[in-house]
């Protein structure tokens, strides 16, 4: 039989309460049929300590649950304390996300997965990151069909962002709390006060991006139910769930019945809707488009 695909979860880019967060994982471990986990900030370092007396007993019930459980790193390092914190997990053993290539010297040699946020769009860079030790590659949100055709399943395993917010852009500066009247550092973490992103209108009004902290991401989700079988053809692995602040549980399920061929496109297409409520789906780039355009058509099956 087949293999149908992994499916993940990514990291939680938002800031929620380390208690939500939490009960969240706990959740996950307990209910979600997702095969990866991946844990840790990779937005701000500031949120980190939050969540850090959790985060060994969040790791340790994934695990006991039969899930891989991936630590993922920040998408942009600018302090000596954070590469250190990437050289102190890579020393611990734990298999690590690399999401900056400022982190990939403390992880050459040892197996690692690239993130989607180190941009890997040709042959060239993919070979360069598996000699330097990478066993999986998350491509870039804003890859092409086309591209997806030449890198998927070349020697590693692929993985590709398939539901969330798109993660566009880290920035030094800090949107969130410059929206609040505040500086980057004496944010008051208000991108707390926003679980699932800040909405960012253009002036005439319409929708068009997503602040989160430090981060830029699409106003919409991206939503991939109906090319999972055409990616899965092109030799993608693993199928990534970028947590929202709905019942991801449910959107794993979803996603899962589409993978193994239990449910009709269709019919997970409505109860997805059912769970996204008013948000716009968005799968332009996969298709050649702008992101944040919707294109109603299947990819044809490599």
């Amino acid at each position: 039989m087949t293999d149908p695909g992994k499916l993940t979860l990514g990291p939680l880019l938002f800031h929620w309460p380390a208690e939500k967060q939490r009960d969240f994982y706990f959740r996950v471990a307990d209910e979600a049929d997702v095969d990866c986990v991946y844990l840790g900030e990779a937005v701000c370092s500031k949120r980190e300590p939050f969540f850090a007396p959790y985060i060994d007993t969040v790791a340790a019930r994934l695990a006991a649950a039969g899930k891989q459980v991936v630590r993922s790193t920040l998408a942009m390092m600018i302090l000596d304390r954070e590469v250190a914190t990437v050289r102190a997990l890579a020393e611990s053993g734990a298999l690590i996300e690399a999401n900056d290539v400022a982190s990939l010297r403390e992880m050459s040699g040892r197996p690692h997965v690239i993130g989607p946020y180190i941009n890997v769009f040709n042959e060239g860079a993919h070979d360069f990151l598996v000699d330097g030790g990478a066993v999986r590659i998350v491509l870039p949100v804003e890859i092409t069909a086309s591209g997806v055709r030449v890198l998927a399943g070349r020697a590693v395993e692929t993985e590709l962002l398939v539901f969330g917010r798109q993660p566009l852009s880290v920035a030094m500066r800090c949107y969130h709390a410059r929206a609040h009247g505040l500086s980057k550092d004496a944010c008051q973490f208000v991108c707390g006060l926003d679980p699932d992103g800040l909405p960012a209108d253009t002036i005439d009004g319409h929708a068009l991006l997503t602040v989160n902290g430090t981060q830029t991401l699409s106003n919409g989700y991206l939503v991939l139910l109906q090319d999972l079988t055409a990616l899965r053809g092109m030799g993608v692995t693993h199928f990534r769930l970028s947590p929202q602040d709905i019942d991801m549980v449910a959107v794993a399920g979803i996603h899962r019945s589409v993978l193994d061929g239990s449910c009709a496109v269709a019919e997970a297409a409505a109860d997805l809707r059912g769970l996204t409520g008013e948000t716009p789906w968005q799968n332009g780039f996969l298709h050649g488009r702008e992101g944040l355009a919707w294109v109603d058509s299947a990819l044809v099956p490599a």
